[in-house]
C-alpha cells in the first residue's frame, strides 16, 4: 500500500496571502527569517490579514539560512509560552523548515531532535496547533512537503527530518512574493527545484500520482527559469508554481543521493557554506551518469530527454539520450552562472581529502539515499564526490 499526502488548501495566484484571513483561531505565531518579509512589507500584510481573522499575532523572526538545532529548540520554547493554535511560517525554505520543527517540539516537548532524525518517526501532531506555510523563494517546496532540513553546526551535518505528519496545512502560493528574489537566489532554488523532480521521478517510490507531477515541473523550469533569473515577472510566476509542483512530487516519491550529497557537504567546509540548490546542480549529473547504470532509471532519464527535444542525434539510444540530458543541465548550470565543480565553488583540496571520507559515509546514512534507484557504498559515494570535486561538461 502507498500513500499520496498534500496540505488540504492550497491557495495560489498574485494577491493569495490574503487568504490568512480565511484561518479560523485565536492565536497564531509568525515565524520567518531576517529582513526580507518585514522589508517588502509581506510581514506587516500577514500580520494584518491574520489580525482580520480575529487572532492574536506574535512574530519569532532572525531564523537564519539553513537553520540550526539551536534556533528550533529557541522556537519552540517561544511556542510553548504563546500556546498558537496557529503557526505560520513565511519566507524561504528556511523559516518553513524551522517552523515545521518547532511545531513537532512545541507540541511533543518530550521529543528529542535525535529522534525526529529517525524518518518517518515523528509523533501525531495538530493536538495544539495547524500550521501554513507561505514560500518566498521558488525551490525548497517546503509548503506541501513532509521534509524539513535542520543544521547541526557543531558538527557541520545537514539532517533531514520527513514524516507526513509534517506537511503543513495549508500553502499559500502567492507568486507577489517571489517576484522579490535577487537573480542567484532565483537561480539557485530553480535549480533546486529541477533536481527535486528529476530525483522524484527516477525514485525507487515513483508512481503514477508523482510521475506526471515530476516531469511538468522539469519542463517548466526548462521553459521558464532563465527567464526568472533575470527578473521577468510571468517568468517568476511559473516557477513559483514549478517548484510547488515539484514539491508534491518529491514529498510523495521521496528524492535520491544527489540530495543525500547536498545535505552532507552544504555545511561541511570552512571555506563557505554552500549554498543548497548549487549543491545540488553541481551533484545532478554526476549522479544521473551513476544512477543510469540502473535500466529503469535509464530509461526514465531517456524520457526527460526525449520531452526537453533533447533527441535531435541521439536518435531512441538511451545511453545518448543520458549523456545529452547531462550536457543540458550543465549547460543550463553555466548559463545562470551557478559553478560546476566544488573546486570552482572554492572548496579547497586539502580540506576536501582531509573531509571527503567522512562526508561519503554520512551521505550513505542520509535519509534520502533508501530511494535512489542505484545502490551506493562509501566508496562509490566517495567516487562521486571526487568526480564532483573535480568536475566535468556535465
Amino acid at each position: 500500500m502507498r500513500r499520496f499526502t498534500l496540505p488540504r488548501d492550497i491557495y495560489y495566484g498574485r494577491g493569495s496571502l490574503k487568504a490568512l484571513r480565511s484561518l479560523e483561531g485565536t492565536k497564531a505565531m509568525l515565524v520567518t527569517g531576517g529582513r526580507s518579509m518585514k522589508e517588502t512589507g509581506f510581514l506587516g500584510m500577514a500580520e494584518g490579514y491574520l489580525r482580520e481573522a480575529g487572532m492574536h499575532v506574535v512574530v519569532f523572526d532572525g531564523v537564519e539560512p539553513d537553520p540550526s538545532v539551536e534556533t528550533v529548540m529557541r522556537g519552540a520554547e517561544e511556542m510553548r509560552r504563546f500556546r498558537p493554535d496557529w503557526i505560520v511560517a513565511i519566507g524561504g525554505g528556511s523559516p518553513l523548515d524551522a517552523a515545521k520543527a518547532m511545531w513537532t517540539l512545541y507540541e511533543h516537548p518530550e521529543a528529542t531532535f535525535e529522534q525526529l532524525c529517525v524518518p518517518f518517526n515523528f509523533p501525531k501532531l495538530r493536538e495544539r496547533a495547524r500550521f501554513a506555510a507561505v514560500p518566498s523563494t521558488s525551490g525548497s517546496a517546503s509548503e506541501v512537503t513532509a521534509f524539513s532540513v535542520i543544521t547541526d553546526y557543531k558538527s557541520g551535518v545537514k539532517y533531514p527530518l520527513a514524516d507526513y505528519e509534517i506537511t503543513p496545512d495549508v500553502a499559500i502560493v502567492d507568486p507577489d512574493i517571489a517576484v522579490r528574489m535577487p537573480p542567484t537566489l532565483a537561480a539557485h532554488t530553480g535549480l533546486d527545484a529541477l533536481t527535486h523532480a528529476v530525483e522524484a521521478y527516477v525514485s525507487l517510490q515513483a508512481g503514477p500520482f508523482t510521475n506526471p507531477l515530476a516531469l511538468k515541473a522539469i519542463y517548466m523550469v526548462y521553459a521558464y527559469l532563465p527567464d526568472s533569473v533575470e527578473g521577468g515577472e510571468a517568468a517568476r510566476e511559473k516557477m513559483h508554481y514549478a517548484s510547488t509542483i515539484a514539491g508534491m512530487a518529491f514529498s510523495n516519491a521521496l528524492l535520491g543521493i544527489c540530495h543525500s550529497m547536498a545535505h552532507k557537504t552544504g555545511a561541511a567546509f570552512s571555506t563557505g557554506h554552500i549554498p543548497h540548490g548549487c549543491a545540488n546542480a553541481i551533484y545532478l549529473p554526476v549522479v544521473i551518469r551513476y544512477n543510469a547504470k540502473n535500466p529503469q532509471a535509464r530509461r526514465r532519464y531517456a524520457e526527460i530527454a526525449r520531452g526537453l527535444g533533447l533527441s535531435a542525434g541521439a536518435g531512441e539510444d538511451e545511453d545518448e539520450l543520458v549523456r545529452a540530458l547531462c550536457a543540458s543541465i550543465a549547460k543550463l548550470r553555466g548559463k545562470l552562472g551557478v559553478p560546476g565543480s566544488l573546486r570552482e565553488f572554492g572548496i579547497g583540496r586539502e580540506e576536501f581529502e582531509e573531509k571527503v571520507g567522512e562526508i561519503a559515509a554520512r551521505a550513505v546514512g542520509d535519509a534520502c539515499t533508501g530511494s535512489n534507484p542505484q545502490p551506493v557504498t562509501p566508496e562509490g559515494m566517495e567516487a562521486l564526490l571526487r568526480e564532483a570535486y573535480a568536475g566535468t561538461e556535465g
